[in-house]
């Protein structure tokens, strides 16, 4: 249900204006108003046309250009002179300070237009909000479309819903608390610098991965050598970096037992695996004791190399960690390997390359192509250099993965101190500026 504008006036307000009142929206302080959308902001539907699209010409904003900040065209669709004016007919032409907000699939995912960007015109399944006054603030406006303020109202709107849209009206009729304009920019400009640092963040971190990727092209083909490391490099079969083994490079079998969901032995599945990483996922499953005597189970151990034979993409390997469970099994698609010859650090950062990926897509069978059998994943050559060598390979790539993730960690504890402040500041509980006082 859409909450409905307080009965409260100003002017039943107490002496003390500082003091919250209470809304259909929560508490909000005295000197903010309520109002619906479309009471300071125009919001405009997109065309409903289908545009052809050609290699060049203007571009198309649809819902994937709304995933960041500003409206991202470097991948949008072109379309042709005669379409674009037929898309920015009446007024829809977006402009700096406007916002384009998506109402179907992720509905109120928005992004605002600034003049930097070139014309462009909107596509299918958004909507173009356009404030009345230059009072209002756009950047207060989209850290409002990310608060629970506005996503509770749209979930409400989307509930019993077959499919996650809203329409325009609806839109339109979205309540949102509006404090002085002063209050706006600063509580804008408060999240901006937020923003500011987690963009920061994410720049160092995809550079952090570019020189990691760099040093792996570099280090794990013999194209540059570490210090002091002159050994020769040799041809190994997969297999054979187990001693041939079966049991250093085994599955379990298929494992048909009824879960339980707390205690017991931990089932490592094809999920667990991600590409260099290991993946504790919260739906984690147990097998009892006397399942798992009765089942052909292979045990898991801290430090195993595990290898996943199944999409999506088969081949992708982790090392097990420390995850504070005292057993942990395996079944089929998911290949446990101790290796005898070769240092499985080293190893899985080389299975986290897109030759490895390669090696594997040419070995998959069945009818969709998307699993490798074990016997042909144990015949993959893999080209190394001595032990010693692998040891230090294998630790300067370590280093660079702990620095990448210590950023990661930075830039999501920086994502939560945002949203813990969003909803201080976007409910008023703590102030910007100088509030009123009554003499």
């Amino acid at each position: 249900m859409t909450p409905s504008v307080s009965a409260t006036s100003h002017d039943a307000r107490p002496d003390s204006s500082h003091l919250p009142r209470n809304t259909e929206l929560g508490e909000l302080p005295w000197n903010w108003d309520i109002a619906p959308l479309f009471k300071n902001w125009d919001v405009l539907d997109c065309k409903h046309v289908t545009a052809k699209f050609v290699f060049s010409g203007w571009p198309v904003a649809s819902i994937r250009e709304l995933q960041s900040r500003f409206v991202d065209l470097s991948e949008a669709k072109q379309t042709t002179d005669a379409f674009y004016r037929l898309l920015v007919d009446g007024g829809r032409r977006p402009q700096p300070g406007d916002l384009i907000v998506s109402r179907n699939a992720t509905v109120g995912e928005v992004a605002q237009v600034a003049a930097w960007h070139p014309p462009f015109a909107m596509g299918q399944d958004v909507c173009l909000l356009r404030k009345r006054s230059q009072e209002h603030s756009t950047d207060y406006l989209q850290s409002l479309f990310h608060s629970r303020t506005i996503v509770r109202q749209l979930e409400n709107l989307m509930t019993g819903s077959t499919f996650r849209r809203v329409n325009v009206k609806q839109v339109k009729g979205l309540f949102i608390p509006i404090p002085p304009p002063e209050e706006q920019r600063a509580i804008a400009a408060a999240l901006s610098d937020v923003d500011e640092l987690i963009g920061a963040l994410d720049r160092l971190i995809a550079k952090k991965r570019a020189i990691k990727l760099a040093t792996m092209q570099q280090l794990l083909t013999g194209r540059k050598r570490l210090p002091g490391f002159t050994g020769e490099w040799r041809e190994w079969r997969l297999i054979d970096l187990f001693a041939g083994k079966k049991e250093y490079f085994d599955d379990g079998d298929w494992i048909e037992s009824e879960y339980i969901t707390s205690t017991g032995i931990r089932l490592i599945q094809t999920g667990n695996i991600g590409e260099g990483c290991f993946l504790d996922k919260e739906n984690k499953k147990y097998i009892s004791e006397d399942s798992c005597q009765l089942l052909r189970c292979k045990e898991v151990q801290v430090g195993d190399l595990l290898i996943c034979r199944l999409a999506e993409p088969a081949g992708r390997a982790c090392i097990v960690p420390d995850i504070g469970e005292a057993r942990m099994i395996t079944a089929v698609d998911v290949t446990i390997c101790r290796p005898v010859e070769a240092d499985a650090d080293y190893l899985v950062q080389l299975f986290s390359t897109s030759w490895w990926f390669e090696q594997v897509d040419l070995r998959c069978g069945g009818t969709t192509r998307s699993r490798i059998a074990r016997g042909q994943l144990a015949r993959i050559e893999v080209h190394l250099p001595p032990m010693k060598e692998q040891n230090a390979i294998a630790a300067v790539l370590r280093d660079m993965d702990g620095e990448i993730a210590a950023l990661e960690q930075r830039r999501d504890k920086t994502i939560a101190i945002k949203q813990g402040m969003m909803q201080q500041l976007l409910t008023g509980r703590i102030r910007l500026v100088p509030m009123e006082t009554d003499t």
